[in-house]
């Protein structure tokens, strides 16, 4: 089974209807004046949402949806019906809107219940309370504990491990000549790295990496394999954390784990109860290896995609300058960044956004894609430019429950990217685009395989 066929019988459902007006559509030209050009590609009329067409290439569909209907009401594959935010302003004010909870028990509809929404698996691992699901004060002090693994000094330690993990990652097929990037870099780099940053021995990563790997395989469509997955990393988290209460030291030793700082915290009156520590490892697996496995893997895409710029930012490298590599990860991000849409949210009370009355309980989706490809806000957004300065896009979200993780990805794609670029100066793709996949899903975006050929080395 392949193309539309597949994508229907792993995702199921409709698409939700969408409706605008003629006279909805000039009033907005008029409010955004000059700086909105319809693109090319934009469809004429109502797009599908969540089919295999879309979700090889979104942007047409959420050009029209910012047009014609920013803020819309419809219906997911998995039957549940959602709020989608589309444009940047509405975008950047939904993601700090404290009306809108992360709990799930503000939805209207018991549909997390029944695993049509969060992460699969997560209520029966009783791994529910993580920085993803919970409000202040709770979010606020789960988020004061982990913040201090990604600090900026930590993070900066931590550096000579990625670049160590990203060497020898690419040592094992530099000299083959060819590679599928996901599956033998993009994807274990993340894994290994986040491990270390947990403390998870390297005796046992590879485990992590296999349930992982089936993460990523059946993401976004039959949930048991997930639901499984997710059930052994909890049995293991638990166990872990037992183990190193039972063994951690009196004083802190330098670069102490994030577990056992973890097991610290809540020893010394933080309050931090074992189910809350356990998911909070496991959302910080969870989030942290894949928004990275999609940064690098659509990051290198859009730049074999883009020779100009990619050349550009090769020489810049072989100068052994730093501007340009820094500014064109946060353009990768904004371009096509790892994660579509923003984690669920749900109204407390009723509201009114983008001209919509948001009824208490109902889910919103803030679709970050589509907001950081608004003309509103930046000039040419369909261009990818990697010495674009103007780029506060909202890659990695906004406000309170911006992504604490956010300072690892950068370093692990800036390092990814850079590495690959100096050791693989002939990096081509080695398939048709129209024949690479996208991995199913409602929140990520990422490339199932990317094969590429090189010169062996």
């Amino acid at each position: 089974m392949a193309g539309p066929a597949r994508w229907q019988a792993r995702h199921g459902g409709r698409p939700g209807a969408m409706a605008g007006s003629a006279a909805g559509t000039r009033r907005l030209q008029r409010e955004r004046g000059s700086r909105y050009r319809h693109p090319v590609n934009a469809p004429h009329s109502e797009p599908e949402l969540f089919t295999w067409e879309f979700a090889t290439d979104p942007y047409p569909a959420y050009a029209w949806l910012r047009e014609h209907a920013p803020v819309h009401r419809t219906t997911l594959p998995s039957g549940v019906e959602a709020w989608l935010v589309t444009r940047y302003a509405d975008a950047k004010q939904a993601l700090a809107d404290a009306r809108l909870s992360k709990n799930p028990v503000h939805h209207s509809e018991d549909a997390h219940g029944k695993s049509k929404t969060g992460i699969p698996g997560e209520r029966s691992a009783n791994l529910m309370t993580h920085l993803l699901n919970i409000d202040p004060p709770d979010h606020t002090r789960l988020r004061r504990l982990v913040s201090k693994a990604f600090t900026p000094r930590r993070v900066a330690e931590f550096a000579p491990r990625v670049q160590e993990l990203t060497d020898h990652l690419i040592d094992q097929f530099a000299q083959t000549g060819s590679a599928d990037l996901i599956h033998e870099f993009a994807f274990p780099l993340p894994i290994y790295a986040i491990c270390d940053l947990l403390g998870v021995p390297r005796e046992d990563q590879d485990d992590f990496r296999d349930w992982a790997g089936m993460m990523i395989r059946h993401g976004g469509g039959p949930r048991g394999g997930v639901a499984r997955s997710v059930k052994k990393m909890r049995g293991y988290l638990a166990e872990l954390i037992h183990r190193k209460r039972e063994a951690l030291p009196d004083n802190p030793g330098p670069g102490e784990d994030l577990i056992s700082g973890l097991i610290r915290a809540s020893d010394h009156g933080e309050h931090l109860t074992e189910n809350e520590a356990a998911a909070m490892c496991f959302v910080l697996l969870f989030a942290g290896f894949e928004t990275t496995i999609n940064l690098i893997g659509n990051g290198t895409y859009a730049l074999l995609r883009n020779p100009q710029q990619r050349a550009r930012l090769q020489q810049s490298i072989e100068r052994g300058e730093q501007d340009l590599l820094d500014t064109g990860i946060e353009e990768l991000l904004r371009y096509d960044g790892p994660v579509e849409l923003a984690t669920w949210r749900y109204a407390t009370e009723p509201l009114e956004m983008g001209g919509q009355r948001i009824a208490s309980g109902d889910p919103v989706l803030v679709v970050l894609a589509a907001a950081d490809r608004d003309p509103a806000r930046f000039d040419e957004p369909d261009t990818l430019d990697l010495s674009r300065r103007d780029n506060q896009h909202l890659g990695y979200g906004h406000g309170i429950h911006y992504c604490i993780g956010a300072p690892l990805a950068r370093l692990e794609g800036r390092t990814a990217l850079a590495t690959l670029l100096r050791r693989l100066p002939d990096l081509r793709l080695a398939a048709d685009p129209a024949d690479l996949r996208w991995r199913g899903g409602l929140i990520m975006r990422g490339l199932r395989n990317l094969p590429v050929e090189f010169t062996a080395t």
